[in-house]
């Protein structure tokens, strides 16, 4: 068969995977979700585990609105009306209503010109650089964004890709300093870095980037990826730029983490939006998100900016702060930072499978992470918390931790 040679070399490096403790392993499949109740928070049930309910510490949706019935409701109610498929890209068969409300939405919440909405966030960042570098800018990149950002660069055309070791603004007003004559540059970071739970210094390198900025016939263009950020971060949930006061030039957010939904989005200048409406393969040649998830999106958009979203957000910190502060209690080293993704640093592999499966033979779903999704000696379990966790859930999480040995 002509697939042999090649299922052969697959299984080989399959097993490699598995032999090394790197394989991501077979995905949880989820049968049904029974709603919080008596003070605890959503239970999830798993094919193969019967009734046995499970806490979920690792999911995305910051602010627990997925099932939220008034998101529900905009999205079975615009479904009827537009049906659950777009039909076609947006410049062939047009968009619809919710489409064009939920990017004016976006870019008012954001303080920006225009919006364009993207099937998804990592699509909107590589668009976003396959279609703004020239084979004359220089790419500059923190060492621990994104696997987005990562692939994104070695797609766009480019004269240099550089990257800074984490964090490091002064390496990277170096490699903007020794990239002057290039054509242009773009600087992109993570907002908040997604395996860590830190984040960016958007005020610095937004300063660093105008300092270096005439000296580029095209500029110095800040691009910062906010998909952890948006709607979960900051007092309102503005994101990295709100904690920092920084702001970027082209800042992209998902709909998928804290609003609940699906999709991504960018935000910008009018003048910008309109060129990569043109010139965007990832927008012109892809289906964009469903009606329904447009009306949903807008619906937690509104939540959020509600007392409901004041209080779910207040709910979360005090969530959050409540299981660093736990690791810490009982001996558990972690990352310092505010937000709700709390790593517990475990610098082991096997160990880190240990963890992962103790925690779910006793009812907690949690991510352990290897090289080479993260540096070796740094292997670590991700925690996320939740809006829809309780006290009553997290210290049942944190009891589960303190008897592992």
């Amino acid at each position: 068969m002509p697939l042999a040679r090649l299922e052969q070399q697959i299984a080989a490096q399959l097993a490699e995977l598995e032999k090394t403790g790197t394989a991501k392993g077979r995905e949880s499949i989820f049968t049904a979700v029974k709603p919080a109740r008596e003070g605890h928070g959503p239970r999830f049930l798993l094919e193969g585990e019967g009734e046995r309910e499970f806490i979920r510490m690792n999911s995305n949706s910051y602010l627990g609105l997925s099932l939220r019935p008034e998101l529900l409701q905009a999205e079975e109610r615009t479904a009827h009306a537009f049906g659950v498929g777009p039909g076609a890209v947006r410049f062939i068969s047009g968009t619809t209503d919710p489409h064009v409300r939920l990017e004016r939405a976006l870019a008012e919440f954001h303080g920006r010109e225009a919006a364009q909405l993207m099937g998804a966030a990592y699509t909107a960042v590589m668009g976003a650089l396959v279609s703004l570098s020239t084979p004359e800018t220089v790419l500059i990149s923190d060492e621990l964004n994104h696997n987005c950002i990562v692939n994104g660069m070695k797609l766009a055309p480019s004269k240099a890709r550089k990257v800074y070791p984490h964090l490091d603004v002064l390496k990277l007003e170096a490699a903007l300093a020794e990239s002057a004559g290039a054509q242009g540059a773009i600087v992109i970071t993570d907002g908040v870095f997604s395996m860590r739970g830190d984040h960016a210094p958007l005020d610095r390198i937004a300063r660093i980037c105008e300092k270096f900025d005439a000296r580029f016939p095209r500029g110095v263009v800040f691009l910062v990826d906010d998909s952890h950020g948006v709607g979960g971060f900051g007092p309102t949930g503005r994101g990295t730029e709100e904690v920092t006061g920084g702001r970027a030039d082209i800042l992209i957010g998902t709909l998928g983490k804290a609003f609940g939904v699906n999709g991504g989005y960018i935000v910008c200048s009018a003048p910008v939006v309109s060129f990569l409406r043109e010139k965007n393969p990832l927008y012109i040649y892809s289906n964009p998100i469903a009606a329904g998830e447009a009306a949903a999106a807008l619906q937690s958009l509104q939540v959020l900016r509600g007392d409901a979203g004041a209080q779910l957000l207040a709910h979360l910190r005090e969530m959050t702060q409540r299981f660093r502060d736990g690791l810490l209690e009982l001996g558990f080293e972690t990352i310092a930072g505010q937000h709700p993704v709390v790593p517990l640093l475990v610098r082991d592999t096997d160990k880190t499978r240990s963890l992962v499966a103790f925690l779910r033979k006793n009812g907690v779903l949690a991510t352990g992470l290897n090289h080479p999704v993260v540096p070796k000696g740094e292997q670590l379990i991700r925690f996320q918390v939740n809006a829809d966790h309780t006290a009553a859930d997290i210290d049942e999480v944190l009891g589960v931790l303190s008897r592992f040995r």
